[in-house]
């Protein structure tokens, strides 16, 4: 990690973390108001296209955000200022599968009661379709995306543990890459045979890329150097409008639809 990365990390989570605590104070006094993350945001300023689409998607249950998940989003999109900005809402979600994928494809999404789930299969449908780059809400990038993708990279992946773990809160990669079709299948296979033992982390979630990235030869990244969660917001702030919402919350059982 050079020095400028590093310092851009700590600051960010110095910045993150002020933010975090003043907003407690802020929702208290102000306890509906919420600020609106657009549906779409042009790039600002150009920049080369590689293999990458310059198209950053995030996906939340709702774009009516409370004020550190607005500045999440605000300090990323100063991180990725030539990049389209996509948001995709849970509605917006099911629509893009209905019209984009196999009836397999839809048919197993629809079994999916929780929304990290839903989310966990579209991120892969829409980057194989459309190509980009997927970050989850509460996640920050420490680095401007231009130069943490490189012109001739396919994929990026961002690993944690010690760098041994691939995650899913960070993806990019050019469009039709056959690795996301082999993620996308098995989180299918996974849906159709009642996979719930290892809960949303082995059925949807992170588990499914290790599982097929572990024998591939990828582009990984450190996450410290890429991506972080949690600097500007947490469970909290990012479900006060839908408490209990978060994964971790949901039991095995209840995870897919009883037909």
């Amino acid at each position: 990690m050079t020095i400028f990365i590093f310092l851009s990390n700590r600051m960010s989570k110095i910045i993150g973390n002020i933010c975090k605590i003043l907003s407690y104070p802020f929702h208290f006094i102000f306890p509906k108001i919420r600020f609106e993350i657009p549906l779409k945001s042009t790039a600002k300023t150009s920049g080369s296209q590689g293999k990458i689409p310059r198209t950053l998607w995030q996906t939340n249950y709702s774009n009516k955000s409370t004020l550190p998940v607005y500045l999440n989003y605000l300090f990323n999109r100063l991180m990725s200022l030539s990049y389209e900005y996509r948001y995709v809402s849970t509605e917006q979600r099911l629509e893009y599968i209905k019209e984009n994928a196999t009836t397999e494809i839809y048919d197993a999404y629809c079994q999916l009661n929780d929304g990290a789930s839903q989310a966990d299969l579209w991120r892969l449908l829409v980057l194989y379709k459309e190509g980009g780059i997927y970050l989850d809400i509460d996640a920050n990038l420490v680095w401007p995306l231009a130069y943490i993708l490189k012109d001739s990279s396919p994929a990026v992946y961002i690993k944690i543990k010690n760098n041994t773990h691939y995650t899913n809160y960070f993806l990019a990669t050019e469009p039709n890459n056959p690795q996301f079709s082999e993620m996308i299948d098995l989180i299918v296979k996974n849906i159709q045979d009642k996979k719930l033992d290892e809960h949303v982390y082995g059925m949807t979630g992170p588990g499914i890329l290790n599982k097929i990235l572990n024998d591939k030869k990828t582009i990984s990244r450190i996450h410290r150097e890429t991506a972080i969660q949690g600097s500007f917001t947490n469970e909290y702030f990012q479900y006060l409008d839908k408490p209990g919402g978060k994964w971790t919350h949901q039991k095995a059982s209840n995870l897919l639809k009883n037909k």
